[in-house]
């Protein structure tokens, strides 16, 4: 079975010309990581020191990318916001 990841473009929602492949995993869990990732990078580039929950989240909400998982393993589930929410707090505390 085949974990296939696209991302869309907060800034762009719902424009399907915006939307890239990342790539196939072999596994939920690599699927998985590589979506974090993708999140992780725009949180470690946007977040400035003493910055509040809501300014990191509205930036990404603006311009983060929102990667998702498409397979037939209906128990692989990933939400971006979800997962940037909590690396939200989890940098702002």
């Amino acid at each position: 079975m085949k974990y296939t990841v696209y991302v869309d473009d907060n800034f762009h929602m719902g424009d399907e010309e915006e939307r890239y492949k990342l790539g196939e995993f072999n596994s939920c869990e690599e699927a998985i990581a590589a979506c974090k990732a993708i999140i992780d990078e725009f949180m470690n580039q946007g977040y400035k020191e003493g910055m509040s929950f809501k300014e990191l989240w509205e930036g990404y909400m603006m311009f983060g990318e929102d990667p998702f998982i498409i397979s037939n393993d209906s128990q692989c589930k990933f939400s971006a916001w979800t997962y940037a929410k909590q690396r939200c707090v989890e940098l702002c505390s």
